[in-house]
């Protein structure tokens, strides 16, 4: 018969597992409320070294699982993806969170407080940057963008990119759950709240200073998104017709003084690369007209393509979409970089491009100051997606326009600030705004993943000390065994 000490044990497990269940479900996810992020571990932290191993490793799965359910109907309904990659996504981060619980713990029984807590950040960051390097989808779910409304702390991507980010997300619920855990070092406890405590402020007072930093002048410009046929070749009376009502947009958007027009991701079909409206309407209103078109004119195949028309050029300059969406994406891929002649100096990407760091690198050595996005969302995943592309141009140092279908109009600074926003999830939409523009030459364009490196150097060492066999006894911490479970 269970005893009231095994009771209490088991109520205790079940509250630090819900607790932080609770707060991964709120603060991850397609609109995720950013401090909540920064204590959704803290339970399990909590819990893991008053327990057995499996009761941790449990813990820490369970919630960080039940937790990333939230992005269930996302994933199976509006993406349409299978239900074994949808549990897979959402068990993702059970398993980092486990993996890193588990190290934390071991290296707490063997007396390792410092190692034990720089273990869980490192940890988790260096999962991170390998899936970077291996998913089709690049930085996606990166735990980073779930701070894009932290403007301050957002800021260190620009030395660090967004594992520095992600890095202070593990370490200050980690730092915090160490105070209150039994027999760990006092000095070493210090020590890390410490640590924590000068890069967090360090962290913050630096983004403070970057964000007042004066813009070098601004560009006015406009976006828009008008719902659209299946078929919209401008071959085809439906594809006439939607170009009619660009034109109007497009006009409207000039009249109040827009110097740029942009539009979204395929927003029509061609097999040429001249579009006389859009050419003409360039040169009569000293306008750039930048549109996202499927172009079907390449022998090889069809090309996800922008196309953005001057008012001083012959042809269009063009940009092909480099990473695709497996699966949804029945392109080509490109591998051009494509900047618009004159100042300011604009470069051209697409969609999912701005997921993964080349695009970013490749544009930064090349000084650009603003980059022109069309894209498609998912109705609901507007205003992730949009941050993902803004997250870009604070690590490398551009603004971003982006114009989405079924998801968000944005214009945004280099420093991650939304001055203009618009929602296209469902409906008609378009902005226009004046765009902050900066030179700026950020230390990550430079030194590109430098700490996500230094993350799997230090790794090794933690794993060397949790495993490597030793001569000293271990002690056992304090343990208040729940159910075997």
């Amino acid at each position: 018969m269970a005893s009231k000490h095994d009771y209490s044990a088991l109520q205790t497990w079940f509250a630090a597992t819900a607790l932080s269940a609770l707060c991964w479900w709120f603060g991850s996810g397609i609109h995720p409320r950013w401090w909540l992020t920064w204590l959704a571990p803290l339970p399990v932290l909590w819990l893991a070294p008053r327990v057995r191993a499996r009761s941790a490793a449990l813990s820490a799965f369970v919630a960080y699982t039940a937790g990333s359910f939230s992005v269930w109907t996302y994933l199976h309904t509006y993406i349409g993806l299978p239900w074994l990659f949808d549990v897979y996504a959402i068990s993702a981060s059970g398993v980092m969170l486990m993996l890193c619980v588990l190290l934390y713990r071991r290296l707490l029984l063997r007396g390792h407080t410092l190692a034990a807590a720089l273990a869980v950040p490192t940890m988790w960051v260096a999962i991170e940057y390998v899936t970077n390097l291996l998913s089709p989808h690049a930085t996606f779910s990166n735990i980073s963008y779930t701070q894009m409304d932290a403007l301050a702390v957002i800021q260190i991507a620009a030395i660090t990119g967004i594992w520095g980010i992600g890095f202070l997300l593990l370490l200050v619920p980690t730092a915090i759950a160490l105070q209150a855990t039994p027999h760990a070092s006092k000095r070493s406890c210090v020590t890390v709240a410490v640590l924590a405590a000068i890069l967090v402020a360090g962290t913050v007072a630096y983004g403070g200073w970057r964000l007042q930093a004066p813009a070098t002048g601004t560009m006015r410009i406009g976006l828009v998104s008008l719902q659209k046929p299946t078929d919209a070749a401008l071959s085809e009376p439906k594809g006439q017709a939607l170009e009619a009502r660009y034109m109007e947009a497009f006009g409207r958007l000039a009249n109040d003084g827009a110097h740029i027009v942009l539009d979204t991701e395929t927003t029509f079909a061609a097999a040429d690369t001249s579009i006389p409206a859009f050419s003409q309407m360039s040169k009569q209103r000293d306008l750039i007209v930048a549109s996202g078109v499927d172009f079907y004119g390449d022998p090889h195949g069809h090309r996800n393509m922008l196309m953005v028309f001057q008012p001083g050029a012959t042809s269009p300059a063009t940009y092909n979409k480099h990473h695709l969406l497996p699966g949804m994406d029945p392109f080509i891929p490109g591998d051009n970089y494509t900047m618009l002649q004159g100042g300011p100096r604009i470069g051209l990407a697409i969609c999912k491009d701005m997921d993964f760091h080349d695009i970013g690198d490749a544009y930064a050595a090349r000084r650009a100051q603003l980059l022109l996005v069309p894209a498609s969302d998912f109705t609901v995943d507007g205003w992730l997606h949009s941050r993902i592309a803004i997250m870009r141009g604070v690590e490398s140092g551009f603004a971003v326009a982006r114009a989405a279908h079924a998801g968000r109009l944005t214009l945004s600074d280099d420093r991650g600030r939304v001055v203009a926003e618009a929602s296209s999830e469902g409906a008609d939409a378009e902005l226009v705004g004046d765009l902050p523009l900066h030179e700026t030459h950020t230390l990550y364009a430079q030194w590109g993943d430098w700490l996500a490196w230094l993350d799997l150097i230090a790794l090794t060492a933690w794993l060397v000390l949790a495993f490597v066999p030793h001569k000293a006894p271990v002690e056992s911490l304090g343990q208040t065994h729940p159910a075997r479970a």
